[in-house]
């Protein structure tokens, strides 16, 4: 285990240094000029000799090849650099954010992968059952559905329409205070909704995985046994059935951070979103690249959970071969 992770981190490093290359380059290929969403409307005004001064101060003027050097080894260092478009620290913008939207991503995978592997075991017990067919067509739809779309209907249903919950935000709009009540409730519908932009995969995998096992030879051993159905279901089938679908967690990641900063930006959550939104309109280079570089770590973080848990659940799989 220790070997193979050793071995993921030695290919993330050069993975990392293309994927921040890039960046700077997509970004110096921009059509958006920095200095202009700096200087905001003063720059309406300002002449050229006041505008090649701030390109100066910014370092936009660089070649693109020094300006991500002198970025990545002031990274290197644990100096992100500043934002220019959010006027601070690029270390404080994530982790003023990050712990958010971190809370939301997690929250809304639970979320998918509890209620996915539930309906999964329950549809595979009764193939071509109500149910079956029921969370089948569901699930199918809703792969096609848009987490920002399956937002604003949530939005307008429970909110507006009904009333029970928020219709976003962190806290009421009559608090200055964030306390743990107002985060829960608010926190219901973007998680709600983002796990449930997830749970398709996670249904169609188990219930496609359980089926297969509960036609294996020790699974019918087992019930030839005497042995019930609910220990043979959660005991043999489930085990064997779900390997499978440990290997989609990593796969679902990317998904899960693009279906996360759709629904921070429905929901108006506090999370990197508008930063991002932000950093690549505005073509901010240090926050950009920096935010990047979180999401492609993420990605890499992912693929090697999915590993590991495969290779414990199934110790037939070896860890360093």
């Amino acid at each position: 285990m220790v070997r193979m992770a050793g071995r993921r981190l030695l290919f993330a490093a050069p993975i990392l240094l293309v994927v921040t290359f890039g960046v700077f380059a997509v970004a110096a290929a921009s059509p958006f000029d920095p200095v202009k969403a700096y200087a905001g409307t003063a720059g309406l005004t300002a002449s050229q000799e006041n505008l090649d001064q701030l390109r100066a101060n910014l370092g936009v003027d660089q070649p693109l090849v020094e300006r991500w050097w002198h970025w990545l080894t002031s990274a290197a260092t644990g100096d992100l650099g500043d934002s220019s478009v959010m006027r601070q620290p690029v270390t404080d913008v994530i982790t003023e954010r990050l712990g958010w939207s971190v809370l939301l991503a997690v929250t809304a995978f639970l979320v998918a992968i509890l209620l996915g592997t539930s309906l999964g075991v329950l549809a595979a017990r009764r193939q071509g059952g109500w149910l079956d067919r029921a969370v089948s067509s569901a699930a199918y739809t809703l792969e096609a559905a848009p987490a920002f779309w399956l937002g604003l209907l949530a939005m307008w249903f429970f909110a507006l329409r009904l009333g029970v919950l928020p219709a976003g935000g962190l806290t009421d709009t009559d608090s200055d205070v964030i306390t743990l009540g107002q985060v829960v409730t608010h926190l219901v519908l973007p998680a709600a909704v983002l796990g449930v932009s997830q749970l398709p995969w996670f249904f169609l995998y188990v219930r496609q995985g359980v089926a297969d096992a509960l036609e294996e030879d020790p699974v019918r051993g087992a019930r030839a046994r005497g042995l019930s159905d609910r220990t043979v279901l959660l005991g043999h089938a489930l085990r064997s059935g779900m390997l499978p679908t440990l290997t989609l967690i990593g796969s679902r990641v990317p998904e899960l951070i693009t279906g996360a900063l759709l629904v921070e930006t429905v929901f108006s959550w506090p999370g990197i979103a508008a930063a991002t939104v932000q950093a690549a309109t505005s073509v901010d280079f240090p926050l950009l690249a920096a935010l990047t570089v979180l999401a492609t770590a993420a990605v890499l973080a992912g693929n090697l959970l999915s590993d590991l848990l495969y290779g414990l659940a199934d110790p037939r799989v070896g860890f360093d071969g």
